[in-house]
């Protein structure tokens, strides 16, 4: 029997919380170079033990299909697999939209005094589409979370104290939650809307030293900007690895040693490019009290995301997180980062231009 010319790579979701199922013709495809290539379809499969609970959507328009060089040695090969063959339907791929966002509430906050000299608020989330800790650390002591404040059943005000539902600061003696504040300060017009990032958690780059990526940079550039502002939100999103988790995130990592780059690699897996879904972050922002943001970001994808399909939330301002190397500021280089910004702007989308 002859070989079929492409192995279809296939997204796709069964979500048991929304029934939602849908096959994604031509995400990606691989030429098979040996016959020992199994050629039946590949499935991408987002329900894992990630908790992920998202598909990925082809843009409306998609260019043709394009060839990717997957290293600068056309030949190179994984277990017989020609990288060059591995394609993508666009450059973009682009998470869906929840048709209603998650449920969350903010479980606890404390403020934290950190190294820089600065404070922070970190805020603990719940919410009812997994059982993660996605977190919100806020800069400055004007921004609340409405869930946090509200009344608990049979709390006392001790227990509002202990779960961080307070104004102002805790000190030894203090008995009454509802000190001199507002939670809702009246913010002056010619303020400008609060600087925000959206960041997923990267253990390699944020704790490992990992010069793969810029995500440990991105991360304390957006805490350092904030901190000058006195004013600011990271959301903080349990989607390590772009949503298919720190051990196949590793895998992924061996695979670029061998020639693929983190698009191609996260295809190999059977992984859709970007697992990620935005819509606990919006949830979060709006819980906030933030339904216009400034958004830290390269990703124009994730401006729609993060902005709800109901356009719950506006951004009014995309700031670009330009690398620190780039603006001769420090930070670092390092082949692998230098590959893995190309492929997010080549592959991805990602609005990033490197002035030379």
């Amino acid at each position: 029997m002859p070989q079929p010319t492409l192995t279809d790579v296939i997204v796709k979701s069964t979500n048991t919380n929304t029934n939602y199922r849908q096959s994604i013709q031509c995400v990606g495809y691989i030429e098979p170079m040996a016959s020992s290539i199994d050629t039946s379809t590949i499935e991408v499969n987002t329900n894992n033990n990630n908790d992920m609970h998202m598909s990925i959507v082809s843009p409306p328009i998609s260019p043709a299909p394009e060839r990717v060089d997957a290293s600068e040695d056309s030949t190179s090969s994984i277990e017989g697999i020609d990288l060059s063959q591995v394609r993508v339907e666009s450059a973009a791929v682009r998470a869906r939209l929840d048709e209603e966002l998650p449920q969350v509430f903010c479980e606890s906050r404390a403020r934290i005094p950190t190294t820089n000299g600065q404070e922070i608020f970190l805020h603990v989330y719940r919410n009812n589409v997994d059982n993660k800790e996605h977190l919100a650390i806020v800069f400055g002591d004007s921004i609340h979370s409405k869930t946090l404040f509200a009344p608990r059943e049979g709390e006392t005000e001790y227990d509002r104290m202990t779960r961080g539902a307070y104004i102002g600061k805790l000190y030894p003696g203090r008995t009454d939650s509802s000190a001199k504040g507002d939670l809702n300060p009246v913010v002056s017009n010619d303020e400008p809307d609060v600087l925000c990032r959206i960041h997923s958690e990267c253990y390699t780059g944020e704790t490992a030293w990992s010069a793969r990526c810029d995500c440990g940079e991105q991360l304390d550039e957006a805490a350092r900007l904030m901190s000058q502002a006195k004013r600011g939100v990271i959301v903080y999103l349990r989607q390590e690895g772009r949503g298919i988790g720190l051990g196949e995130k590793l895998k992924a990592y061996n695979l670029q040693d061998l020639g693929a780059d983190t698009v191609t690699a996260n295809l190999m897996l059977r992984h859709p490019a970007d697992a990620r879904t935005f819509g606990l972050a919006t949830a979060i922002l709006l819980d906030l009290g933030l339904p216009k943001i400034r958004l830290m970001t390269n990703n124009p994808d994730k401006i729609v995301a993060v902005e709800g399909k109901n356009k719950e939330i506006k951004v009014t301002e995309r700031v670009p997180m330009v690398p620190l190397s780039w603006q001769n500021k420090g930070g670092f280089q390092s082949a692998e980062v230098d590959k893995y910004l190309a492929t997010k702007v080549e592959r991805m989308g990602h609005l990033l231009q490197r002035n030379m």
